[in-house]
């Protein structure tokens, strides 16, 4: 698998591109009308959809699922007759807590079945989030999660090699990665956290079995050790037909 340098932690896998390499058309113009976005910048009326259609050279209809998902991903909004680049998101923050626990929590059996788990160069995205070295080796590890042998997420995490060195030799991909850490003298001191609604890439769909029109919660983390030092990066996506969050404010 490819990991370019500038491959955001952040981004879904090889763009959302499912392993068998076809693409919905819709996804495709998506891609490029999301691109058109980052051009036009926040407030900017897009183009209509009959001028988007003729630009990339699809049916209207294909257009319109393309911006349908857009404004579902929060990227766009409807303003009048017309539709706009939306701003950013809030970020809400959330408290630390491990996958393993919450679900055995709710009185659920948690499980996860290896998607991946590989190792390479450490992009500067990824660097610059994290405070990891730009080009040190850097595992990734993929796991579809369960809750009683549902699937119900998908989860990336990155990790310094050298805080894990046998991480592909030692770990049990169907075990909480929290205790693998903290059977390795490895001990969690704080999180920087967000969480946002997505809807799965086809690739993420397929490995979840959902529809992609089904509307996801993502969760962002980027977590230190007790001494401030960076350890992992974890992408996590929650069907959101399965899955709320809460948090114990304290004023």
């Amino acid at each position: 698998m490819d990991y370019p340098n500038d491959q955001a932690p952040g981004a879904p896998v090889r763009s959302g591109i499912p392993e068998h390499g076809r693409i919905p058309k819709y996804y495709a113009v998506k891609a490029r009308i999301a691109a058109l976005l980052e051009e036009l910048g926040e407030g900017s009326v897009i183009p209509t959809e009959r001028d988007l259609a003729e630009r990339y050279d699809v049916a209207r209809e294909t257009v319109r699922q393309a911006v349908r998902e857009l404004v579902l991903e929060g990227r766009l909004r409807r303003k009048g007759r017309g539709t706009v680049v939306a701003g950013p998101k809030l970020a809400q923050p959330l408290s630390l807590a491990s996958y393993t626990e919450g679900v055995r929590r709710q009185g659920r059996t948690p499980g996860r079945t290896l998607v991946t788990l590989d190792r390479f160069p450490c992009p500067e995205p990824l660097a610059a989030e994290t405070g990891l070295t730009r080009g040190e080796p850097v595992w990734h590890l993929e796991r579809v999660l369960l809750a009683d042998d549902e699937r119900v997420g998908l989860e990336s995490t990155y990790v310094a090699v050298g805080r894990v060195p046998g991480l592909a030799a030692d770990f049990d991909p169907d075990s909480s990665f929290y205790a693998y850490l903290e059977a390795q003298g490895i001990t969690f001191g704080d999180a920087d956290e967000r969480i946002e609604t997505v809807l799965a890439t086809p690739r993420e769909a397929l490995l979840i079995g959902t529809p992609p029109a089904l509307p996801m919660l993502l969760i962002h983390r980027v977590s230190r050790d007790t001494e401030g030092r960076p350890l992992e990066r974890v992408r996590s996506l929650y069907r959101g037909d399965r899955f709320s969050f809460t948090a114990h404010l304290r004023g």
